[in-house]
C-alpha cells in the first residue's frame, strides 16, 4: 500500500489526486541487416497533389503512408552512404543540425567506408545496420551497430521527412553530444570490488555506467595512460563537472586501449551479483543496498543499464517518505507511536481531496497504526500544523537529502524535497507532489534510521583522494530514532511489509510505497527497509504496489546479505 489519494471526481480507481511529475525513457531498438535494398535517389517524400475545386495544392495530412517512410527513408540513407551529407540533411526537417551531425562522422568520429542497410519498418520507424571502419592515424578497426530513424509528416506543407534527432547517428546521442576518436581525455580505470577483484562488465551488467563515471572522476588520478578511442562527448546530456546528474563520455570503440589505472570500489561481489540477478528479470527495476554503520554501497543495479537509475533516477518515492514525514511529526510532538491519531477517509488541504486506498479508514487507531497500513490521511491531516518549508528542513538536516553535495566517488543524485505550499506541500508528506527520490537515497533513509544518524553513502573511500562527505547538521535525536526504528519494525510485522520481511528475525524494519505518475496505468513500486547491519531500497517501474512488485527484490538483497 503506498499512498494513492484521489481528487473528487477522478474517474481512475487506487490512484492519488495528487499526481505530479513523469517518468521518461529512452528505448533504443536495434535492427537486423536489410529487409529491402537502398535505392540511388529515391523517390522524395510528401509529395502534393493538386485540388479538383480551387487547382491549389491540397496539403496531404495523417500519418505517412509506408511508400513514403521508404522514399525519405531510402533518400536519407542512400545520400548519408554515398557520403552527400548536404543532400542527406535535405530528407530531415532540421537540415542544418543533421548537416552537421552527419559531416562531423566522418570528420570527428573518422568513421570510413559507410554502409547503411535498412530493416523492416514498424510504422512510421526503419531501423538500420551501420558497419564501417574507423581510421585514426596508423590505427583502425571495424565498428558496427544499429540505429533507427522514424519519419514525420511537416504540418505546413505535408512533406513526409525524417524527424531528426541525434540518435539517428548512433543511439547513444544525445542533445549536443557527438562521437569523436582521438586520444581519450581521461585514461581508463579498472574498477576492481572491495576484495580487489576487477568487476567484469560482462558478469554485472550494471557496472557499466559505474565505470564510466569512475573513469571520468579518477582517470587522471588513478595512474594510467590515455589509449585511443572512438567515444560518445557529452554535451548538454554530461560535462566534466560536479554536475550530479551529468552523463560521462561513453567509450564505444578502442583503437589502442591504453594502461587503466586501478580504482577500489566498496562494492561486495557476491551482492552485486545477487542485485544483478534480481533486476534482470524485472522491467525497469533498480536496487541499492548499503551500509548503515558506515555509508559503504555494497551494491546497486538496474535492469536498464544505460542508465543508473539507482544512482542518479528523480522519480517520486510514494509512501517510503513517510519515514521522513514520521521523523519530523514525532519531532514536532504532532505524532506519537501508541497516542490516538486520526486516519480519515478524506481530508481537504489546499482545495485538494485526499483519500486512503479503497477509501479505508481507522477509527480510533494510533500513530502505529496508521503508518503501518500506509494511510494517507494520517499524514496530510498535519498539514495544516506545519509551515511550507518544514518537510524540506527535516529532509535535509537530518537526513542529508536535497543538499546536492553528496560525492559518492560517481554521478548521484541526492534527491529533492522541494519547499511547496498548499496542496502541494501535503501531497509532499506522501511522497507526491514535487518530492523526487532514487534507490540509494532511500536506502539511506531506512539506514539512517538504523544507524541513528545520517552516514553519506559512498562507492569509493574518501581515502581514495582525501575528499569530504555530506554530513547532516543534526542526528535523529535517540527517542525519535528508536519510535522509527519501532514503527518499521511493526510495519513489517503486522502492516502492508509482512510479506516481503516475513521470516527475517526481529532486527528489521519496513515500508511500502507506491507512487503515481502521469501516464501510467500502474504506479512505481517502491519498498525501503534494514535488517542488521544493512539498508536496502527498490523500485520497479508502473510495478504496482510497492510491497508486491520492489519488496521481493528487497528482500532477496537482505538475505543475500547474511
Amino acid at each position: 500500500m503506498g499512498s494513492r489519494g484521489r481528487r473528487r471526481g477522478d474517474p481512475r480507481r487506487n490512484t492519488n489526486a495528487l499526481v505530479i511529475g513523469g517518468v521518461a525513457a529512452v528505448a533504443v531498438i536495434g535492427a537486423g541487416v536489410g529487409a529491402y535494398a537502398l535505392i540511388g535517389s529515391g523517390e522524395r517524400a510528401g509529395s502534393t497533389s493538386a485540388s479538383a475545386a480551387d487547382d491549389k495544392p491540397e496539403i496531404p495530412k495523417g500519418p505517412p503512408s509506408a511508400k513514403e517512410v521508404r522514399a525519405v527513408a531510402d533518400g536519407f540513407l542512400t545520400a548519408w552512404q554515398q557520403g552527400d551529407t548536404a543532400k542527406a540533411a535535405t530528407y530531415t526537417d532540421d537540415p542544418a543540425a543533421a548537416k552537421k551531425a552527419l559531416a562531423d562522422v566522418a570528420k570527428d568520429a573518422h568513421l570510413t567506408g559507410l554502409k547503411l542497410a535498412p530493416g523492416t519498418r514498424k510504422s512510421a520507424e526503419v531501423p538500420f545496420h551501420v558497419t564501417s571502419t574507423v581510421e585514426y592515424k596508423k590505427l583502425s578497426k571495424p565498428f558496427a551497430y544499429d540505429s533507427s530513424l522514424t519519419a514525420e509528416r511537416r504540418k505546413s506543407d505535408g512533406k513526409v521527412l525524417v524527424d531528426w534527432q541525434p540518435s539517428v547517428v548512433h543511439p547513444d546521442l544525445k542533445e549536443g553530444d557527438h562521437l569523436e576518436t582521438g586520444e581519450a581525455g581521461d585514461p581508463p580505470v579498472k574498477a576492481v570490488d572491495r576484495a580487489g577483484t576487477e568487476l567484469d562488465k560482462k558478469k554485472y551488467p550494471s557496472i557499466g555506467t559505474v565505470v564510466d563515471g569512475l573513469r571520468e572522476k579518477y582517470g587522471k588520478k588513478a595512474g594510467g595512460t590515455a589509449g585511443v578511442e572512438l567515444r560518445v562527448v557529452r554535451g548538454k546530456s554530461g560535462k566534466k563537472s560536479d554536475d550530479k546528474n551529468a552523463l560521462p563520455d561513453k567509450t564505444l570503440l578502442a583503437l589502442s586501449k591504453g594502461t587503466p589505472g586501478t580504482v577500489k570500489t566498496t562494492l561486495d561481489p557476491a551482492l552485486q551479483a545477487a542485485a544483478e540477478d534480481q533486476v534482470k528479470s524485472r522491467k525497469k527495476a533498480s536496487v541499492v543496498l548499503v551500509k548503515p554503520s558506515t555509508g559503504e554501497i555494497l551494491a546497486a543495479a538496474n535492469s536498464s543499464p544505460g542508465f543508473n537509475t539507482a544512482f542518479q533516477g528523480s522519480l517520486a518515492p510514494g509512501s517510503t517518505m513517510k519515514v521522513i514525514t514520521a521523523s519530523m511529526l514525532l519531532d514536532k510532538n504532532l505524532a506519537d507511536v501508541d497516542k490516538k491519531h486520526p486516519c480519515p477517509k478524506y481530508f481537504t488541504y489546499g482545495h485538494w481531496k485526499f483519500q486512503n486506498d479503497d477509501k479505508f479508514q481507522i477509527k480510533d487507531g494510533t500513530f502505529k497504526a496508521s503508518f503501518a497500513a500506509s494511510c494517507n490521511t494520517a499524514f496530510i491531516s498535519q498539514a495544516p500544523k506545519l509551515d511550507d518549508d518544514s518537510l524540506t528542513k527535516q529532509a535535509q538536516s537530518v537526513f542529508g537529502i536535497g543538499m546536492n553535495n553528496w560525492s559518492i566517488g560517481v554521478p548521484s543524485f541526492d534527491g529533492a524535497v522541494p519547499v511547496q505550499s498548499d496542496a502541494q506541500m501535503a501531497a509532499s508528506l506522501i511522497g507526491q507532489g514535487g518530492v523526487r527520490m532514487n534507490p540509494l537515497n532511500m536506502a539511506s533513509v531506512a539506514a539512517t534510521v538504523k544507524a541513528g544518524a545520517f552516514h553519506q553513502p559512498y562507492l569509493v573511500s574518501p581515502d581514495f583522494d582525501d575528499r569530504t562527505l555530506a554530513k547532516a547538521s543534526k542526528p535523529l535525536s535517540a527517542s525519535t530514532a528508536s519510535k522509527l526504528r519501532d514503527l518499521m519494525h511493526y510495519t513489517a510485522v503486522a502492516g502492508t511489509a509482512v510479506k516481503p520481511m516475513s521470516g527475517l528475525g526481529s532486527d528489521m524494519g519496513a515500508k511500502t510505497g507506491s507512487a503515481e505518475v502521469d501516464g501510467q496505468k500502474e504506479p512505481n513500486g517502491w519498498f525501503t527497509a534494514w535488517r542488521g547491519d544493512l539498508a536496502a531500497a527498490a523500485v520497479v517501474q508502473q510495478g504496482g504496489h510497492g510491497g508486491d512488485s520492489a519488496g521481493p527484490v528487497v528482500r532477496k538483497m537482505l538475505l543475500a546479505g547474511g
